[in-house]
């Protein structure tokens, strides 16, 4: 507790700043439901709410991103991760969410220079055979820089931010006392799950921060496409590979420095720049979605931001991707559940759909006949629609449209993946207009459905169950040891909680608890009344009468409340 307080101490001052900008951007209200301002004002702190009205024309969307933006780096993240909460917010409010750009001025070279002496062990112009000062790129946790080493191998050079991991701690601790309150104190904001979020959001952004789990994420990747080909039939071990995923250095990297391999090749939004180098636009869209489709599918480990940013094309049509700070896992469960889903939605299943969209719920439906009759109603309109012209990005945020009316949110896991299939399509029609992810799909999504059913796949399957059995066959005797010495001591519990005759017991504790208040209000009128009539002894009698009175009120109130619990 001592040291929550001078956390929570430490970090007043934050939390002024981040208070101003919510009041200036028109949050006002909310921060005084949530207590903030009279917390800040009786620890002596000043706020100005002279600019509330500033930004009151805007949009809310508008509004909450441009407040993220001002409040610094953690919540430009925190943005965009909400952008991939499709099944939270409405597609205006992901608008908003995917204009935030992770972007900062560029910290001086002389406060990076001392902490990446310490990293490398050695002056960065020592360690490096050329280095260039001057940052490629600036971002709110990093700086990368250009070097070569002595074989004459180009490389980048990634950089924490000095002294950003405090700033960062203290935001994700503030988020997280603020989702809270958020959560116990507004009822529109608790739709939104803010706890569940930033939770979330805090594991992802401490990996983010440690450069040596995304060098990690990296090496994954490529190992998944070392033996890879998009075209297996005519596949030629002396072409280059199609995927390229920048080499990791790690005699250099750690947890605030990371050295790749330097991609020279067009940036992903410079379409311009493709057309005039003769690459194909049809086949890189292509080759793209379908390594990001083995990534999800097959290998269940996927770059989930595959955006232009983090898009190089390089000559003979091949891709590279970079920036694996952000990646989804799928578990083979899951993996089999995608499949069946994206399946259901090409073939026009309507009952594979619903059965995955449940499966995905679990017990949170409340109207599981209704959401049924919604997805099947939902899948009917696209019977008969040629698999060129559906489009599958729009079709996941449709499904996530219906779980969201019903209150229902997705799995942490598949909220990145809807995020990523929707960029995908987005990346690809840019580059080709007519670009038909359905019909990539297809073919991978067959094809793994097939493999989960075949003989060696069944009987991997057959074993993992057997094997499981025997364990817990061979734990049974242990367990009826365990039960039967327990029910010899006489400490054999057995609990069973039924809904119903729970709220029944509550409601016979009230009863009871009220009728003994009436009894005790009943003798003391009747003792006081005694008293009463004793000379001398009035003030006692009074007193009497008065605890009476308050205990009756407490009573009468009591059964106020019960009754219109009751009725609602």
């Amino acid at each position: 507790m001592l040291l929550q307080a001078l956390a929570a101490v430490r970090d007043l001052s934050r939390l002024q700043d981040i208070v101003a900008i919510l009041i200036r951007y028109g949050f006002g209200d909310l921060v005084a439901r949530m207590g903030l301002t009279h917390t800040l004002e009786r620890a002596g702190k000043v706020l100005h709410r002279n600019n509330a009205a500033e930004y009151a024309h805007l949009p809310a969307p508008t509004r909450v991103r441009r407040a993220l933006e001002e409040m610094g780096p953690t919540f430009v993240k925190l943005g965009q991760v909400l952008a991939t909460r499709v099944d939270l917010f409405e597609p205006d409010w992901i608008a908003e969410f995917g204009k935030l750009q992770d972007s900062a001025p560029p910290v001086p070279y002389a406060d990076i220079q001392q902490q990446l002496t310490e990293d490398l062990g050695a002056p960065p112009e020592t360690v490096f055979a050329a280095f260039d000062p001057v940052p490629l790129a600036a971002a709110s946790i990093a700086q990368v820089y250009r070097a070569r080493l002595e074989d004459g191998s180009e490389v980048v050079v990634k950089v924490r931010r000095p002294g950003i991991r405090p700033t960062i701690e203290a935001d994700l601790r503030w988020l997280m006392r603020l989702s809270e309150l958020a959560e116990s104190e507004s009822p529109e904001l608790r739709s939104f799950r803010p706890k569940e979020v930033v939770r979330q959001f805090t594991q992802s952004l401490r990996r983010e921060l440690d450069f040596a789990v995304e060098s990690r994420n990296a090496e994954r990747i490529a190992a998944n496409f070392s033996n890879y080909s998009d075209t297996p039939e005519k596949k030629d071990t002396s072409l280059a590979p199609p995927i390229v995923i920048p080499r990791v250095y790690w005699q250099w990297t750690g947890e605030r420095v990371c050295v790749q391999e330097y991609i020279a090749g067009i940036a992903g939004r410079q379409l311009k720049t493709v057309d005039e180098s003769g690459l194909d636009r049809k086949l890189l869209a292509r080759r793209g979605a379908r390594a990001v489709l083995k990534m999800i599918v097959e290998d269940g480990f996927f770059h989930a931001d595959p955006h232009p940013g983090n898009v190089f094309y390089l000559p003979d049509n091949r891709i590279a991707f970079i920036d694996f700070g952000m990646v989804g896992r799928l578990t083979e469960a899951r993996r089999e559940q995608m499949t069946r889903l994206l399946l259901g939605l090409v073939q026009h299943e309507a009952p594979r759909v619903v059965e995955v969209m449940l499966d995905w719920t679990g017990n949170g439906v409340i109207d599981e006949d209704g959401l049924t009759l919604e997805m099947e109603a939902f899948v009917d309109q696209y019977h008969g629609v040629p698999l060129k012209q559906l489009r599958l990005g729009t079709m996941l945020s449709d499904l996530v449209a219906i779980l969201r009316q019903h209150q229902l949110m997705l799995p942490a896991d598949l909220s990145l993946l809807v995020k990523a299939f929707i960029s995908l399509e987005g990346m690809g029609r840019e580059l080709d207009p007519d670009f038909d992810i359905a019909s990539e799909a297809m073919p991978i999504l067959e094809q793994s459905l097939r493999a989960r059913y075949t003989p060696a796949a069944l009987i991997k399957r057959g074993g993992n169950a057997i094997s499981e059995a025997l364990t817990m066959i061979a734990g049974l005797p242990h367990d009826l040891s365990h039960l039967l010495r327990a029910a010899r001591r006489g400490k054999l519990e057995i609990n069973i909680e039924v809904a119903h005759l729970k709220h029944v017991g509550n409601q016979l504790d009230g009863a009871v608890n009220r009728l003994a208040v009436g009894l005790v209000v009943a003798a003391l009128t009747v003792g006081s009344a005694i008293v009463m009539t004793v000379p001398g002894l009035h003030w006692l009698g009074m007193s009497g009468f008065l605890c009476a009175a308050l205990n009756g009120l407490w009573l009468l109130i009591s059964i106020w409340k019960s009754n219109r619990a009751d009725r609602e």
